[in-house]
Order: structure tokens, then sequence, then C-alpha cells
């Protein structure tokens, strides 16, 4: 017997076994009046008028509908109401500028845009066929109660989601993740970190982030419960933990280092010492903070490695029984590394030391791009454009990126878009953008730049020349004036040496 798989299995499942309980503790203070305490039930009979509205909006199987919200209880709704009823959802970074999301909309061929209030008036010209602002107005437009919603033929291979990274180009890609793919990795994520019906999973990760990671799916599946948080303060993670005996969360190491810093000023014993998981992934933090966070917070720390491209799980690193009997400093240099590669996922080394991978996870295509897809997927391997090692225990360490893209505070930005958007600055003849280590978000963006024959430009005005034309993120915190750029003799700019001063003396190259 063969039964697709199909990412409303989680949802309906909630509904059949945890119907009465709370399911969802939405953002209390937010602009869309928040969906409070919401039952598993509940959660079912909006995610189905979401789908029965989308049929009333004409909106038909396979179409595309965007997303731009902060964490909210709609938009984990919308996984399961857009998604799970045959469409496919495009959630969208709410930090990347108005021009980029145009992009994204238009890339993706989006005929709806949801819009969280907060962003709302900054993105209300984006071109769409049909824009509805999420809060009370707009359920009443995106809602249709009383209404069987059209029934959609499940096909696991389906897209279900088309998330958008940034990649080695320009533009950002799209990744179009399947119902197999996101099944997959939902069940075996929620395997390898032990999530049951106890546990409280508190959303600090956005959830647009390679779909929240699948915790939205996983936890939804095993009847556990969601408390949303809007926007990431280390010491109100620190309080929600307390109020709502949270159990585990996903974080980028900068939130990590947040929750350490406000752990220093809380009064009192840390809430849940000896109960709670982090899972930790977006760059291997340092070693030295693994070991914190077990001593001073004492929380368990778990590291994950992997892509959008992937759905994202690829790898798990987890304290394991023989670690036991390891002081902090020498478990934490154990659980410093990727991890070993998770259920069903296969893990190799290129000759040049490239990361490949092969598993259920790894994505149908990128939306429109062909030749991106084909180089992508050679071979017969997902190719990450990571360099690694594998130790002989099996375990994955990253050991530098071999693509041009930066991770600053858990977010991928293109060293590319950042070049050429410094490169339309009528002062700028070169520049060289990197990465270099930092110790509250991992990496920042510095720009190495070459000015013109008597031209004249600063550090700052080059940056908010950046920021009024990206996302803020995106900006470089430093700018770099050099006389030239190290090349090959073909003239190509040679990354890896201009980065090397900056990583002396680092046994990795990434941070």
């Amino acid at each position: 017997m063969h039964v697709p798989f199909e990412i409303r299995h989680f949802l309906d499942r909630a509904v059949t076994v945890y119907g009465d309980r709370i399911g969802f503790v939405d953002e209390p203070v937010q602009p869309a009046a928040p969906w409070t305490d919401l039952t598993y039930a509940r959660i079912g009979e909006l995610a189905r008028a979401q789908a029965a509205a989308l049929d009333g909006m004409g909106v038909g199987f396979g179409e595309r509908v965007a997303i731009v919200s902060h964490n909210s209880a709609r938009l984990l709704t919308s996984f399961f109401g857009v998604a799970g009823h045959g469409r496919v959802l495009v959630p969208v970074n709410f930090r990347l500028s108005t021009e980029e999301i145009s992009y994204i909309v238009e890339d993706s061929g989006a005929s709806v845009l949801l819009l969280d209030p907060e962003v709302a008036e900054r993105l209300g010209d984006v071109p769409c066929a049909r824009t509805i602002v999420l809060g009370e107005d707009g359920d009443r437009e995106m809602l249709a109660f009383g209404a069987d919603p059209a029934p959609w033929e499940p096909d696991e291979e389906a897209t279900a989601t088309l998330n958008y990274t940034s990649g080695t180009t320009a533009r950002p890609k799209g990744v179009e993740l399947t119902h197999r793919n996101i099944w997959v990795n939902a069940v075996t994520f929620a395997m390898h970190v032990g999530a049951g019906d106890r546990d409280v999973y508190l959303h600090t990760l956005p959830m647009f982030h390679a779909n929240g990671w699948g915790m939205p799916f996983a936890m939804s599946g095993v009847g556990a419960r969601h408390v949303v948080l809007r926007q990431v303060d280390g010491a109100e993670i620190l309080r929600r933990v307390d109020e709502h005996g949270v159990t585990i969360l996903c974080a980028a190491p900068a939130v990590v280092n947040a929750v350490l810093t406000a752990a220093a000023d809380w009064d009192g014993e840390i809430p849940g010492r000896g109960r709670v998981r982090i899972v930790v992934a977006g760059a291997p933090p340092p070693t030295a903070t693994i070991a914190r966070v077990e001593t001073e917070l004492g929380w368990e720390f778990l590291q994950i490695y992997g892509l959008t491209e992937t759905s994202p799980l690829l790898t798990v690193n987890r304290r394991r029984a023989e670690w036991d009997d390891l002081d902090p400093q020498q478990r934490a240099a154990k659980l410093g590394r990727a991890g070993a590669p998770a259920l069903g996922v296969t893990i190799g080394l290129a000759p040049d030391g490239e990361v490949l991978a092969r598993s259920n996870v790894v994505l149908k295509r990128y939306h429109g791009k062909p030749e991106e897809t084909a180089e992508t997927l050679r071979d017969g391997w997902f190719h990450t454009g990571d360099g690694g090692r594998i130790d002989d225990d099996g375990y994955l360490a990253i050991s530098d990126r071999r693509k041009d893209v930066i991770i600053t505070g858990g977010e991928n930005v293109s060293s590319i878009e950042v070049e050429d958007t410094l490169a339309h600055h009528p002062a700028v003849a070169e520049v060289a953008v990197i990465g270099v280590p930092d110790e509250k978000w991992g990496e920042t963006i510095k720009a190495l730049v070459v000015l013109a024959p008597g031209a004249a430009a600063t550090e700052a005005e080059l940056i908010e020349h950046c920021k009024s034309r990206l996302a803020r993120y995106k900006a470089p915190t430093s700018v770099e004036f050099r006389d030239e750029l190290d090349r090959t003799a073909t003239g190509k700019v040679q990354k890896f040496k201009l980065r090397a001063a900056y990583w002396d003396g680092r046994e990795r190259q990434v941070n």
C-alpha cells in the first residue's frame, strides 16, 4: 500500500488525538488581534476556513500564496490552510527591503499576498493580484467558515512551500520543497530531538526560515504546545520559558548569546534548568558558548546542520551517554561539530572537501532555474557549498564556506548581492565582500573597496548606500579601503586570501 505523504497529516493527527488541547498560544501584543489560546480543533477549523476562502477567490491548486509576517498564529496556520490544501505557501523574510520582496512575489508568481500589519504600509505597493492585511478585517476575507474546502488529491511530489534563500547569485533563489521533503524532515527532526506531547515549543526561530526548520509540522504532529514569540529578546525568552514551561526552542548562535547575556542579570534560578533543549544552527558557535549553555543555563545543547535546500535537517549532534563523564569543555568540543547524519541522510565529501548530501529532504528544484538546479544536484548528490571533514566516528565538522554566503546572526547574506549594490555607487571601482568573525553575530559583513580614480567616499556613506537599498542586516558593518584586490592570473578575486588575515589562528573559517 502506498499512501502519499502530505503535510496536512500533522495537523489532522493533532485534531484527532489532541483536539481539546491548547495547541497555540499567540503573541499577546501585536498589531493584529491575536488568536489567543487556540485548541488544535480550532486550528483545524481555521485552516479549513482559509482553504475554503482560497477556493472562493479562485486560487487553484498549485498556485502561490505569499505571506510576509512576523511569527504569529496566522502564519503558522497558513502552513496548513494554504500548503496543506494543495496550494504553495511562499513565506517571505519580513526584514527584506521592499524591492527584494517585490522581486520574490513576482518571481514566485504569487496571486495572493498576505501582510502582517507591521509591514503593510511599507509593502502596500508591492504588485500582486490580491493583497490582504492580516488581522480582524483581513480574517473576514481570508477565512470562509461553513464551507467545505475543495478536495485536493494528495501528491507527495507536489511543491508545498517555495522558500527563498540568498545564495551565490545577486537575486535570491526559490527553493521548491515538496510534501515528501517536509514530511520526512519533520518526522526525523521530531525523532532526533525526542519531541512528545508533553513538550512546549517556543517559536524564537522565524517561521519564514526554512519553514521554522519544520517545527510547525513536527510539534503539531506530536501534540506539543506552540508558544509564539514575535520578537527575539534574551530576557523575554527567559520569561516565556518560565511562564509557559517551555521545554524546547530553536535558535541561531546570536540568540544563544542574547539568552546568556540576559541570564547574567536574571534574578533567581534560571528558568528551564534541567528541562530545556535548545537546538542551534546557522553557524557553529564557539565551544565556550556551548559549555556556558550547559553550566550557566543548565539547558541541553543540540546542534544541527542543514540548508533551506535540505528542508533543512542533514546532521544532528546531541549529547551521548558515552560523553556523560566528560567535563563541560570536553563535551562542548564534541558538540561543536555539525553532527552525525540524520536518519535517511548520507553525507559525503567531494575531492576538494565540499560537503555532499543525499536524502529525501533535498529540494525538488530551484524555481525557474534549471541550470542552477542541475549544477547543485549533479552526479546524484546535493552540493552544499560548504567545506568540511568527516571524523573517524562519522561526525561532520564544517571548516569553511565555499559558496559566497555570509551567515550573520543566523541570516544568509549573498556577498555577491552586497557587492552588486556597492558597485552601483559612483565612487566604487572594485569591491569584494567577505564575512569576518564577530563575537555577537558569529560573522559580520566587511566590504573591501577600491575607489575610482579621483573619487572619494567615506565608510559611513557606503554603509548607508547599502542600507537604503537592501535589508539593513545585509549592509556592511565595516568598510576597508584598498589600493587593489588579490586576484588570480585570470583576474578572479581570491576571496580566500582576502579572508585569511581576519581568520588567522582559527581552526575553522566559519564562526
